[in-house]
């Protein structure tokens, strides 16, 4: 699905693309800047929403995690219920112990593989939102760039104005860079406590 950044940003290039180029010229055009201000006016109103959507995208991973947590307690609350149950019917009270022992070690780990499942999807949810909007914010920087590039000799005050502009999306783009760097290190741990799991499945 388009996205409303780039649909705008789509617009700005089959814009410029339109343009006719200056006398004497093959790479400098002439363009309407009344055509150009109202484009990237545009393109500065939809870009905080389309933040804001894909922050909002992110923070579903509290929702997700807290489902997986309470299916977990759930399934322990059972298995604890079902080990009374087991003690209080069984003659041979050491049977009834060992049959209870492993039914809450089955339940937490069935607990443990959903909580870690849950923690992978949201996750990669996560890295893949934040790559997204990074990807579109260096797309948009590169589109404003060369925008200056060609326009740089005739509107001073539009150049301005759009280094403003580049300062903003650089400072966003600064915003998400703890966010991939703790998407790194959530990815290793969560990796790792996969493999203790797996070491810890071996030695029982």
């Amino acid at each position: 699905m388009t996205s409303k950044i780039e649909q705008i940003i789509e617009e700005i290039e089959d814009y410029i693309d339109s343009c006719k180029f200056q006398t004497f010229s093959n790479t400098k055009i002439t363009v309407d800047k009344e055509k150009i201000d109202d484009l990237l006016r545009e393109l500065r109103m939809k870009t905080p929403a389309e933040i804001k959507h894909y922050q909002k995208v992110i923070n579903n991973k509290d929702a997700i995690l807290n489902d997986a947590r309470a299916k977990a307690e759930a399934l322990i609350n059972k298995a604890s219920a079902h080990t009374s149950q087991l003690i209080n019917e069984h003659e041979i009270m050491q049977q009834a112990y060992a049959q209870a022992n492993e039914v809450v070690m089955l339940a937490t780990q069935q607990a443990q593989d959903q909580v870690n499942e849950a923690t992978i999807r949201v996750n990669h949810m996560q890295q893949a939102a934040t790559r997204y909007m990074d990807e579109r914010l260096a797309n948009l920087e590169n589109l404003v760039v060369q925008m200056m590039n060609m326009t740089a000799a005739h509107y001073e005050s539009f150049i301005n104005n759009m280094n403003g502009y580049i300062d903003i999306i650089r400072s966003n783009r600064e915003e998400l860079k703890p966010q991939l760097q703790q998407d790194e290190a959530s990815q290793e741990i969560t990796e790792g406590n996969e493999s203790e799991l797996s070491n810890q499945e071996g030695q029982s």
